[in-house]
């Protein structure tokens, strides 16, 4: 059995890619000063970098874990989210409240991605 870490440091890895399946670690916004959708769109910006490192995209999406500090603001997180994602191709997704480590962050994204059949 193998397992490939990527983007690793002594905690955690970004990136871990196992028997076909890429696994990301929860991505935050690099600008929290972003309102809820400018935060989700820089969080999906992320996840396609890291997919794209892993060699799937998107397209390939398994499943989605996703936390909002506010469901207040869950509908702008879903407009962004609805223009990112790709047409007839959505994985399977959870959405909850959830308090996040920095109290600036709005949103984490955590993804699941089959590679590509080559």
């Amino acid at each position: 059995m193998t397992v490939t870490y990527h983007d690793s440091n002594a905690r955690m890895s970004q990136i871990t890619v196992h028997n076909g399946t890429v696994y990301l670690a929860g991505q935050v916004p690099t600008d929290p000063t972003a309102d809820m959708r400018g935060q989700t769109e820089q969080v999906l910006a992320r996840v396609d970098a890291l997919l794209d490192k892993a060699g799937t995209s998107k397209e390939h999406l398994i499943t989605a874990q996703i936390w909002v500090t506010s469901m207040a603001e869950f509908d702008q997180m879903n407009a962004a989210w609805d223009s990112w994602v790709v047409p007839g191709r959505p994985p399977v997704r959870a959405a909850v409240e959830a308090k996040l480590a920095k109290p600036e962050w709005k949103v984490e994204i955590m993804v699941t991605a089959a590679l590509p059949e080559a």
